[in-house]
């Protein structure tokens, strides 16, 4: 097999390709895939930046896979060879609290966690915990598309239906607008009923979000956007953090909510507190999602199939330049590798 691999954090040395032995039968309740395609998301560049400071190397990132399962270990009860799964962001116990109650992305006793703790997708095969996965029920699904579907679709389905409690009417705004996780918001938001402001740092990108269905797209630097709203918000996604936050939070109205779903720099949020419970507002971050979600979301494209945005293809040996890429920023969408 072969995989790229980090084995410094930090941005002084490139990823490395890699060829070693294929995983062969796994252990316990493991299972191998065949990698058709895996994303490439900003949190692997914070990851190899070092942020994570538990992060083990050498160690291969990636977290939005989508392959076939080529075989599995002798306590495997949930997948059989041939299966088509995705990647969520790690596994889960199911016997803690969180588990039982279905919130099993708030799992407090299981840690494989893709790209960091266990070896993850740039790479042609993957082994990993049978709970790392979700079912993919079409097979028909591009590659491309079905790697991307958790960590974009899946993160924007939680935070707005979950945390923000988005209904029929609501006003939504998205910071980041023109990122994976932020076309995918636009259309989750539209199919939940509400009236989409998407906000992005370029006007280049406002007739690709109209088109995606945002129902207005406001250009600014991430400060001021509130001032420039056509109305205050009920909901505010940040996919952005310190650069956007503090606006998104103004951005809504008396009992708004607001969902933190990106972190793309280091510093913290400084934060009026009097504001907040003057204002009545409500703050939850949010990441990945659960089997259940993701089951309401290949809902959700049945009826009404989304676009998916995809920056660009590359092949394995070119994971360095596409993480270098996604660092840079200014993308619409994802890039995707094809391992194969």
């Amino acid at each position: 097999m072969n995989s790229a691999r980090i084995h410094k954090a930090g941005w002084d040395d490139d990823l490395v390709v890699e060829t070693a032995d294929s995983p062969g039968t796994p252990s316990r309740d493991s299972v191998v895939v065949q990698v058709e395609a895996c994303g490439v998301c900003y949190r692997d560049c914070i990851d190899r930046a070092g942020r994570f400071k538990f992060m083990k190397v050498p160690v291969t990132p990636g977290h939005e896979v989508v392959g076939r399962v080529t075989a599995v270990g002798p306590d495997v009860t949930e997948w059989k060879v041939g299966d088509r799964v995705g990647t969520m962001h790690r596994d889960f116990c199911g016997s803690c609290d969180a588990c039982k109650a279905g919130q099993t992305s708030l799992c407090a006793g299981a840690a494989a966690v893709l790209g960091l703790l266990i070896d993850g997708g740039y790479a042609t095969e993957l082994v990993a915990p049978q709970r790392c996965f979700f079912a993919v029920p079409s097979d028909s699904l591009p590659a491309t598309h079905a790697a991307i579907m958790h960590c974009t679709f899946g993160t924007a389905y939680r935070g707005l239906k979950r945390f923000g409690e988005t209904s029929d009417g609501d006003v939504v705004v998205i910071t980041g607008a023109n990122g994976g996780v932020g076309t995918a918001a636009v259309q989750v938001a539209k199919r939940l009923g509400a009236t989409v402001v998407a906000v992005v740092r370029k006007a280049e990108h406002t007739e690709h979000l109209l088109g995606l269905g945002a129902d207005h797209v406001v250009v600014d630097d991430g400060l001021t956007f509130h001032k420039k709203l056509p109305a205050r918000a009920d909901v505010a996604m940040d996919c952005v953090g310190k650069p956007t936050f503090n606006s998104a939070l103004r951005s809504l109205k008396v009992g708004g909510r607001l969902v933190a779903v990106g972190n793309i720099v280091p510093e913290r949020v400084e934060l009026n507190i009097g504001y907040i419970i003057t204002m009545g507002i409500r703050i939850a971050g949010s990441s990945g999602a659960t089997r259940t979600d993701m089951a309401d979301v290949f809902g959700l494209h049945a009826a009404d199939p989304f676009k998916f945005v995809i920056h660009g293809e590359m092949p394995l040996e070119r994971a360095d330049e596409a993480q270098r890429a996604v660092r840079a920023g200014g993308l619409r969408g994802r890039i995707v590798l094809l391992p194969a």
